[in-house]
């Protein structure tokens, strides 16, 4: 059985930090995709969710390092769990996107 890590992405950027480690950078970033239906008494609800986006530097990911805050943004990439120990001692863990690919959209 073929197995697959994908994750596609069409929102709004956030925060945006670049980080250079030398000879190479990358950049973490934020966007926002929002999810629209309507409630029991057929109201509109919108519901916001914030992803966590690592890009490194590549010829695919060039339009990352040039996004600002409000920026429209495609990702593609696949998800990756963080764990860690926090400094009070519990263990946490967070999901982020790897981009292998970032769009800016007009």
């Amino acid at each position: 059985m073929e197995q697959l890590n994908r994750v596609e992405l069409r929102g709004t950027v956030g925060s945006v930090y670049v980080k250079d480690f030398g000879n190479k950078k990358c950049v973490n970033f934020s966007v926002a995709t929002n999810y629209c239906f309507k409630d029991r008494e057929g109201c509109p609800v919108i519901e916001t969710t914030w992803h966590r986006v690592i890009a490194w530097e590549n010829q695919d990911t060039a339009d990352a390092f040039k996004m600002k805050k409000g920026d429209s943004v495609h990702v593609l990439g696949r998800l990756r769990i963080q764990r860690y120990t926090g400094a009070d001692g519990v263990e946490r863990q967070v999901v982020e996107i790897v981009a292998n690919k970032v769009e800016s959209i007009s």
